[in-house]
């Protein structure tokens, strides 16, 4: 019984210009019209009315804020939007490089110079130093230029210009700050 009442409703609902039944009459015109407006309370003075505003900007940057860091590109700076950008990301995340550590390695040389012996600074200032400026920026040349050859591959008609830079500064930022989130583990093929 309760099959054939079922069937006989799918067949209705099937039909067209079939209009399931409501379970309210239509409201009046007035009705509607105050139902839409709600309850709108215009600001009083202009103290109340920039309260009004910053709070509306605090809640956009806020959503803002948090598309960006899970990674929708509606919300995505320009200099990190395009596919392009996305390949110098994924290309930079997927591996390891010494650039990663800069900064562990900036506050050890810092601590470094402040023990007590003169010889160890000087050789912590002129050679440990430069060594390691020279390293990451020659990492980061070699890093541009393999992204610009990959991505002049993979992406032929779209438009490379600073996309070596953006990837050697991506490759400076330690891993768990960069933003946006890396997609891919390093190790992992893109």
């Amino acid at each position: 019984m309760t099959s054939s009442v079922d069937s006989e409703a799918t067949e209705a609902s099937q039909r067209k210009g079939y209009t399931p039944p409501k379970d309210r009459p239509t409201p009046k015109r007035k009705e509607a019209a105050r139902d839409l407006r709600g309850p709108v309370s215009a600001p009083q003075t202009r103290k109340e009315a920039y309260k009004q505003y910053r709070d509306r900007q605090r809640r956009q940057l806020q959503r803002e804020r948090e598309g960006y860091i899970k990674g929708d590109e509606r919300f995505f700076q320009p200099k990190d939007r395009g596919p392009v950008r996305a390949f110098a990301r994924d290309y930079v995340d997927s591996r390891r490089s010494v650039s990663e550590f800069f900064l562990y390695f900036s506050l050890a040389i810092i601590v470094l110079l402040f023990l007590p012996f003169p010889e160890f600074q000087l050789t912590v200032t002129y050679v440990v130093w430069p060594l390691m400026m020279m390293t990451i920026v020659v990492e980061g040349l070699f890093t541009g230029r393999r992204v610009k050859r990959a991505a002049a591959a993979r992406f032929p008609d779209e438009s490379l210009r600073g996309v070596g830079m953006y990837a050697a500064m991506r490759q400076l930022q330690i891993r768990k700050l960069r933003l946006p989130k890396p997609r891919v583990k390093p190790g992992e093929a893109i």
